[in-house]
């Protein structure tokens, strides 16, 4: 618990009755920012992510999950048989002093267990409540169940993201963390916001799908011209030589975001192909053309050329949106993060 009273949520009292990660991930933030965020789980298996890998030892030797220790940092915890009339009254006295509750139960299961929004409106009336889920407490798909990947799919996200053809599950769960747990936490810091200034709380409903839906602007985009969005083709994945990954002598990889004229000239120029500068989408090479990818391939070309390591030192000194492709471990021992205080030994 962060008891910190200068931090920016101190004072503010949040029930989070959410599983896995999407939940955990918004009420984190929440508990980050000092507020005071009560974990609320069943007297069984509780969170299913106890159970998940991978498993690591805690600072008292028991086998833990490392995600779920991650994500449940600086809360306080409890356990509730809310099937239980016992239950519910622990649960009802701890949202009299509430300020927010969030849950990620399957629509109609809080008003089944005698706590849905009206019976908690009526218990304290400047309460917060959030359902988050994956799509929502209405329509044709409010009961299915599902995990990111079918969020993903559902939305048209997954189509975009693909390999040599085919969907490539993303290892960033995209659904459960832009769609859940950042819009569940906007959501919540704006109403908890208005009931601060009028007195009074509300219900809000946050689906991962729509956040998904919402956010995938430049696929939308595509629609709007009158094309059709096309995974390794468009512009932002892959359809266009300045913007995409490209293959080492050494088996490295290197991301190449020269979008703008001006890093695609400094690109060129870097790699030795300064005959290439005309060859930008915003001089009329259309992204996914025979002619982009013929200015891909000799790029290809050129960057198999020498390892990795040259071309990190030539783009060390040259201002043209080039990173290597880092691997999960080599990301943690990069100065930069280490500089902003995320990675500490």
């Amino acid at each position: 618990m962060n008891a910190n009273p200068a931090a920016p949520l101190a004072g503010l009292r949040i029930l989070d009755l959410t599983r896995l990660l999407p939940g955990p991930a918004a009420t984190m933030h929440l508990a980050d920012f000092g507020a005071d965020v009560i974990k609320v789980e069943d007297t069984g298996e509780g969170d299913y992510l106890r159970g998940f890998p991978p498993q690591v030892k805690n600072g008292e030797g028991a086998r833990v999950n490392a995600i779920f220790e991650a994500v449940n940092r600086g809360k306080r915890s409890i356990r509730i048989d809310l099937k239980a009339a016992a239950g519910r009254d622990v649960l009802l006295k701890l949202v009299d002093t509430a300020d927010a509750l969030i849950e990620g139960f399957r629509p109609g299961v809080m008003a089944r267990l005698g706590l849905g929004w009206d019976v908690l409106h009526a218990r304290n009336p400047k309460l917060v409540v959030c359902s988050l889920s994956g799509y929502g407490q209405n329509g044709p798909l409010a009961l299915a169940a599902g995990h990111d990947i079918n969020y993903l799919a559902t939305s048209g996200v997954l189509d975009q993201i693909r390999a040599q053809g085919k969907p490539a599950i993303p290892n960033l769960q995209l659904g459960d963390l832009l769609g859940g747990a950042l819009s569940a936490l906007s959501t919540l810091l704006v109403a908890l916001l208005g009931a601060q200034r009028t007195g009074v709380g509300r219900y809000v409903d946050v689906a991962m799908t729509d956040g998904l839906l919402a956010h995938h602007f430049f696929a939308h985009a595509e629609l709007d011209a009158g094309s059709t969005p096309r995974a390794e083709r468009s512009l932002l994945t892959g359809g266009a030589p300045c913007y995409r990954v490209y293959e080492t002598a050494d088996g490295g990889e290197l991301a190449v975001g020269a979008l703008e004229p001006k890093f695609w000239q400094a690109f060129c120029d870097a790699i030795g192909l300064p005959e290439l500068k005309p060859n930008h989408w915003s001089l009329g090479e259309a992204p996914g053309s025979e002619a982009a990818l013929r200015t891909a391939q000799r790029v290809a070309e050129r960057l198999r050329s020498h390892p990795l390591a040259h071309w990190i030192g030539v783009f060390e000194r040259v201002d043209a949106c080039v990173a290597p492709v880092l691997e999960p471990a080599a990301a943690l021992a990069q100065p930069q993060f280490a500089a902003r205080g995320l990675v500490r030994k």
